[in-house]
């Protein structure tokens, strides 16, 4: 009899206890670093930083903050992968692009010359596997990636002179990262990789002749207008503008099954709100530019987007045929493409152009 009560008392020990440390546990409180590659409050990316930090402290109740950090406040701009994967920052807000020569398939999470739009891209990761392409690639750098806000179809780049042919882009210095630079160089111009705070004094003083970088909202916001008056679309190097929110795993481990779904809602909600926004901007920015600010909007040559087009098949080709861990991720990336684009075609073009009618 003895044992027995001896053996309910310290159950219901116990199951107080655990009782006890089960609101403890949920109330565990975490402080993390966003190391970003943006100039602070950046409309688009710089904002969408900031935005996601806020939508996970208000929906944790505090339980996750984090502080952002603008580029080089923590880290250089280009460092921020490194900063997560070596645990000087938990988390960062960047672009893929940046990591082609640590990964050379990188660059498909921000952006693939004539590749898939914002919408087409978000289809893929969601739901044609993209998502776990990208997962595998950054898994020997301890990084959980994931899609962090978009800015949308990209404009084609900030000219200091008039772009007539295909010959005008010769010779030519343009600030260009990614796939798309490859496709530029072997059309006769030098891509020139800078973070996004060197761009602008780069243009001023003739360093480069020519940039790309965003859509016209965080374009203005970074003054290119100020230097260089032609605007050229379309973007055909970068279609999709996606975001990337990196995670440590090993903080990321740490975190109670509620917190880590507050991160990965905020994230998704952000990327949704954050494309809207951008559209809305672009527009109003883009008219802004032209009516007010007498920017000369153009298009690149007809001549040049079809060389650039079948250029940047063999860039992508040649890529896939050197790296096993490239042509795993085109062959995702493939697949999603030949899949959207005939309802793209069929229901996008077709709509456009009964609305320009």
């Amino acid at each position: 009899m003895k044992t027995r009560r001896h053996f309910l008392k310290a159950s219901v020990a116990g199951t107080g206890a655990a009782a006890l440390a089960a609101p403890a546990l949920a109330q565990q409180r975490f402080e993390w670093r966003m190391v970003t590659s943006w100039p602070k409050r950046l409309p688009g990316p710089g904002v969408t930083a900031e935005r996601i930090a806020s939508r996970i402290a208000e929906a944790s109740n505090g339980r996750l903050q984090i502080t952002v950090h603008a580029a080089g406040e923590l880290v250089p701009a280009l460092e921020v992968f490194d900063a997560v994967a070596t645990g000087t920052a938990e988390l960062a807000h960047t672009a893929s692009l940046f990591w082609q020569g640590k990964m050379k398939a990188a660059p498909f999470f921000t952006a693939v010359p004539f590749g898939l739009t914002a919408g087409e891209h978000h289809a893929w990761i969601y739901h044609g596997g993209g998502q776990d392409v990208w997962d595998e690639l950054y898994a020997p750098f301890a990084i959980k990636p994931y899609m962090g806000g978009n800015t949308g179809l990209q404009m084609g780049g900030w000219f200091r002179h008039e772009i007539k042919t295909a010959e005008d882009f010769k010779g030519l210095k343009m600030r260009m990262p990614g796939l798309g630079g490859e496709v530029i160089r072997r059309l006769g111009a030098t891509p020139v990789s800078l973070p996004p705070g060197e761009i602008f004094s780069s243009l001023q003083s003739g360093v480069i002749d020519a940039t790309e970088f965003l859509g016209p909202w965080s374009d203005a916001a970074m003054g290119f207008q100020k230097v260089a008056p032609y605007y050229y679309a379309p973007g055909f190097h970068e279609p999709n503008g996606t975001g990337e929110f990196l995670v440590a795993r090993k903080a990321l481990e740490t975190l109670p099954s509620d917190l880590r779904a507050i991160l990965e809602q905020a994230v998704m909600a952000e990327n949704s709100f954050s494309l809207a926004e951008s559209e809305w901007f672009n527009a109003g920015t883009l008219d802004d530019l032209v009516k007010r600010q007498g920017i000369k909007l153009r298009t690149y040559p007809a001549e040049l987007l079809k060389a650039a087009h079948a250029t940047s098949r063999e860039v992508i080709a040649e890529a896939a045929a050197a790296d096993a861990g490239f042509g795993k991720v085109w062959a995702s990336y493939e697949k999603a493409l030949n899949r959207l684009s005939p309802w793209a075609e069929t229901g996008l073009r077709t709509y456009l152009a009964a609305r320009a009618a």
